[in-house]
Order: structure tokens, then sequence, then C-alpha cells
């Protein structure tokens, strides 16, 4: 059973995936052992039965406190920054490693099964299984610790395979980021050059407009001095006009 990748950073399924591949290590000796108990003493049998029990009946322990934390989870979502797809990865596993331990324990507790067992149990005490089974000694249970040993090293090795994933897909995001940086960068660029050409432009407006005004202040000059030059010559008409006038009347005054 391989754990979900949104998952592999989550504690509490991480124990229990692990949980789950040493009960299945069990579960797998304990069969071989129901099977053939000329490999094995009647105490490795029940050792591996007692363990792999204990290890279900904590499984499932586990998964209440799991369901619990999902179930706050799910009542609020946003507050723990966790989307409905998430939490359906979590329920679903939850669900799943539920079924896989009750089929371990439906088969333990089948009734050939646990006859078998009782007959495999009477052999071994009785000592029909040979005398390599009563052996003793620090190879007494080699072969449950290489079990137990291929089930933790197949683990690791799913872990690694899905570390080496995340990794991948951790590298592909880098390159997307720099794709966009390029990008960005040379839009920064393209903008960077038109305010650039923008600023000359409006540089030589700028040199244009105070050529123009100071034409028009020139201009303006000129006017001022033309209009001076005209209200000047209009008051000498009017005196002249004036004169000329007050010149007739007294010519008049004393002819008449």
């Amino acid at each position: 059973m391989i754990i979900p990748l949104p998952l592999f950073h989550d504690p509490g399924c991480r124990e229990v995936q692990k949980a789950v591949n040493t009960a299945q290590g069990l579960f797998q000796r304990w069969t071989e052992l129901l099977q053939d108990p000329s490999i094995a003493t009647r105490e490795e049998i029940d050792w591996t039965t007692n363990e792999l029990r204990n290890n279900l009946r904590s499984i499932e322990w586990d998964l209440e406190d799991l369901d619990e934390t999902i179930n706050i989870l799910f009542a609020n979502p946003r507050k723990f920054n966790l989307d409905a797809t998430e939490l359906g990865i979590r329920k679903t596993f939850i669900t799943s490693t539920r079924q896989v331990v009750r089929d371990m324990k439906d088969q333990m507790s089948n009734s050939s099964v646990q006859a078998l067992a009782e007959r495999k149990n009477r052999q071994a005490l009785l000592g029909e299984s040979g005398s390599q089974s009563w052996s003793s000694g620090p190879d007494k249970y080699s072969r449950l610790d290489r079990e137990l040993q291929l089930a933790n090293s197949h683990f690791i090795e799913e872990q690694q395979a899905q570390q080496q994933l995340i990794v991948e897909q951790q590298d592909e995001q880098l390159e997307l980021v720099s794709g966009s940086i390029g990008v960005l960068k040379n839009m920064s660029q393209r903008i960077g050059g038109e305010l650039e050409e923008q600023a000359v432009m409006l540089d030589d407006f700028s040199h244009e407009l105070d050529s123009t005004q100071s034409r028009l202040d020139n201009v303006m000059k000129k006017l001022a001095k033309v209009s001076h030059m005209t209200s000047d010559r209009r008051q000498w008409c009017a005196i002249i006009i004036l004169f000329a006038i007050l010149l007739v009347v007294l010519i008049l005054f004393f002819v008449l």
C-alpha cells in the first residue's frame, strides 16, 4: 500500500502507513507459518500472531484519531487552509487503510484459518515439525527479522521514489518560474526602452516649447512698440487739428 503524494508530508499518515507496512509483513509471515509449520517453532507462531493483532489494533486506534482530525478539518477548512480535494484524499486514505486492516483481521478470524492454526500449534507442540523447529539461539527469529527488514526496505524504497517524484515536480515548477521571470525581464526591458524614448521626446518637445515661447515674447514686444508708436502719432495729429481749428476761429473772430 502506497501513501498518496499529497499526504507524504503528513506525519500522522506517514506513521499509519509505516505501521500498515509492518503489519503486512507480519501477516505474510503468519500466513507462511500456517502453511508450513516446519519452518518455525510454536513460540514464533504465537509471537507473530500476537504481534500482528497488536499492530492491527494500534492501526485502528491511529485511524480513529486521524478520522477525528479530518472531521475537525472538514468543519473549518478555511481556518486550516485546506481545500475539498485534500480533505477527500485524507478520507480516502483512511477508508482504504481500514479496509486493508479489516481484510487481514477477517482472514485471521476465519474459522478454517483458526482450525489450521490450532492444528499447526499442536503439531509444533508435539514435535511433528522435526527437531529443527525446536532449535533456539540467535537464529530463532531470523526469518521473521528478514521479512520485517524486507517490508521496511520496501517502504523506504517507496518513500525514496516519492521523494524523487517530489523533487522532479519541484524542478519542473522552478523551470516554469524561471521562464516566467525571463518573460517579465524582457517585458521590463521593453517598457524601460519605451520610457526612455518617451523621455527623449518630452525633452525635444520641451525645447521646442521654450523656443516657441521665446519667439512669442519677441513678437509681443514688437507689437507693443508698434502700438505705442501709433498712439503717439494719433496724439500729434489731434493736437495739429485742434491747433488749426483754433487758428481758424481766431481769424474769423478778428475778421468779423
